[in-house]
């Protein structure tokens, strides 16, 4: 229980009405989660206006009323704080209820379109090598310390940033990874955070469908490393052109990663394997159990974090070379009768040509590369015809199929896949709308040495069909169609 008053602080009210001297059990911004005493935040949605849900929240046991529109009828003995921003007002009173947690561990924020999960994961497996305690919030799970939690969204809403890292500091935890999404940024569930460092891995096209263009979207990631503070770090993909971009405006320390070009961290590929890669890192050799150029970047950005958090060189070495890949990232496996199974969450266009241009580096030539892949309904549709175009280009075969269709027609978002196929390779793609189906058409396609490569769902073990979830996991049905196969 916190005073209402206690919570004030840091936000820009225009107006307040009744008494701040009331103890408040929780905050709360959805009105089927209103308990008695709790302070109900009124938020304008997408899809939804909390404006509108304010007397239910009153009835519910709501007593403290934040929104950017006052209600025409004031209720005696409710509190009501007119603000500018319910976004951002949620946010920093979240922090502040919850006695503004990310001061007192180290938080690092990881944003680009590709990359967020892996390196955020690697970095949270790493400190726990290292001997810290370590927490992690990204799009797969959520640990404090050695305690598991299921994730909904990339970026957690922003009472629950703060639950869990409230929680951390309870356990003494010292360091914190935690994915920022773009949406995050803009729905301002950030706000109220203070980072110890912000990497920004690269930008590609993705989520053009909620921030409608490009430019939009790239600059709501900078307005992230626009906010760091002084005594904070901002690493960037200085290979990618727009990490010069995020380093503009920033107060930060600014550090770069590279591949290509000359950085603050830089790696080299050696070898590329299925078995790993062989790096080099600022002229240290290292073997690792990733695989792609695209986890050289990843590697050697969590090399860099490692070293501006104060660990020593040669530890962060030993301890990348014992890191595992991450569920649905690349998660790989050999069959009996010697077929390669790749699960990727590869859903943009860079990600899938990433992941089958690793493919094809290193496989020999003769064997063949099958795609499964489709495109997620209620999502941005310009992606889909470049997303078929790719596949169809660095795949041998092609399996066009569902993703999650959501509330869209599976077979009219297959069909505007198979809009960006050129003629020539008309002829390596078969279109087949259940996922299950195509998963094992695949299986019956591929011989010995075969790679079937399934994208674009990775890590989720559920399909959603007309708003409705039900259990689907791709290294699951894969590996079960592999087994029933080659017995």
């Amino acid at each position: 229980m916190k005073l209402v008053k206690d919570i004030l602080y840091k936000i820009n009210s225009s107006s307040v009405f009744g008494s701040t001297e009331k103890l408040i059990s929780a905050i709360v911004f959805d009105s089927r989660e209103i308990q008695s005493n709790c302070l109900f935040v009124a938020q304008k949605g997408l899809l939804f206006n909390g404006h509108q849900f304010i007397n239910k929240a009153i009835e519910l046991g709501a007593t403290v009323i934040v929104c950017e529109e006052l209600p025409e009828n004031l209720i005696e003995n409710i509190t009501y704080i007119q603000v500018e921003d319910s976004n951002k007002a949620l946010a920093i009173l979240a922090s502040n209820y919850y006695n503004n947690p990310s001061s007192k561990l180290k938080l690092v924020g990881i944003t680009g379109t590709n990359g967020k999960t892996t390196i955020a994961t690697l970095l949270y497996n790493l400190f726990q090598k290292a001997g810290y305690k370590s927490g992690l919030l990204s799009t797969v799970k959520i640990m404090v310390d050695t305690t598991q939690y299921n994730a909904t969204h990339t970026t957690p809403n922003s009472v629950l940033i703060n639950k869990y890292l409230s929680e951390m500091v309870a356990l003494g935890v010292d360091y914190c990874f935690m994915e920022v999404s773009s949406h995050g940024i803009h729905q301002k569930r950030t706000e109220g955070l203070e980072f110890a460092g912000g990497v920004f891995t690269n930008l590609t096209h993705d989520h053009l469908d909620y921030h409608k263009t490009f430019a939009a979207y790239r600059n709501i990631k900078k307005s992230f490393f626009d906010s760091l503070p002084k005594s904070a770090f901002a690493l960037v993909n200085i290979d990618d052109k727009n990490g010069a971009v995020m380093l503009q405006n920033t107060a930060a320390k600014k550090q770069s990663y590279a591949i290509k070009t000359m950085a603050d961290y830089k790696a080299r590929i050696l070898e590329n394997q299925f078995s790993g890669l062989l790096l080099t890192i600022n002229g240290e050799e290292v073997w690792t159990k990733l695989i792609g150029s695209f986890n050289a970047y990843n590697l050697v950005a969590v090399y860099g974090i490692a070293k501006l958090l104060g660990i020593d060189s040669t530890e962060a070495l030993i301890h990348i070379s014992e890191l595992e890949n991450v569920t649905g990232r690349f998660q790989h496996f050999i069959s009996k009768g010697g077929v390669t199974a790749i699960i990727d969450y590869a859903h943009t266009p860079d990600a899938l040509k990433n992941v089958l241009e690793t493919i094809n580096d290193i496989r020999t030539g003769n064997e063949q590369v099958i795609t499964v892949v489709g495109c997620g309904g209620d999502r941005d549709k310009a992606k889909r015809p470049i997303m078929g175009r790719i596949a169809s280009q660095l795949s041998t075969q092609v399996i066009f199929t569902s993703d999650n269709p959501r509330s869209e027609n599976p077979q009219t978002i297959i069909e505007e896949i198979e809009v960006g196929v050129e003629s020539q390779n008309f002829k390596k793609t078969l279109s087949i709308v259940d996922r299950e189906q195509a998963i094992k058409t695949a299986t019956k396609f591929a011989k010995k040495g075969d790679i079937i490569l399934i994208a674009g769902k990775g890590h989720e073990t559920y399909q959603e069909v007309n708003g409705k979830r039900s259990h689907f996991d791709d290294y699951e049905r894969i590996s079960q169609l592999l087994r029933a196969i080659e017995s």
